[in-house]
């Protein structure tokens, strides 16, 4: 069964299920996490060519997201004993899933950025104007 007000909501969605699903997004759609997963998802990635493909991102930062997302289960974590040691991240099957998620997403970002875009203007004309 789902909500006569959207289709595709089934009707057991409760608070408790979003919240649920809030704490995870959090991890997952932080400020860098997506440039992360999506950096990642084009195969192994060493750490330098990481902070290179996801701009504006400190060592600091990216070392810090790299942690959690491999605490959450989304990235491998792979070292080699070579000197110096090379490190490589590799996302899970659940990232990868999830990747095709996010895909949709900036899809539809694509798509509807310029509307957004549109009404932003439109909006802060209008505020503007009562001032």
């Amino acid at each position: 069964m789902t909500s006569p007000s959207n289709p595709e909501v089934p009707d057991q969605v409760t608070w408790a299920n979003a919240c649920q699903v809030v704490g995870t997004l959090d991890h997952v759609a932080g400020k860098w996490s997506i440039g992360i997963l999506v950096s990642v998802a084009a195969g192994p990635i060493r750490f330098t060519e990481l902070e290179r493909a996801v701009p504006g991102i400190s060592r600091r930062v990216l070392t810090l997201n790299l942690r959690r997302l491999e605490r959450d289960g989304l990235l491998t974590r792979t070292v080699y004993p070579t000197v110096p040691p090379r490190v490589e991240y590799t996302l899970t099957d659940v990232a990868r899933e999830l990747t095709a998620s996010l895909a949709g997403l900036v899809r539809w970002a694509e798509r509807h950025g310029p509307t957004i875009e549109a009404a932003r203007q439109v909006y802060d004309r209008e505020q503007a104007g009562q001032e």
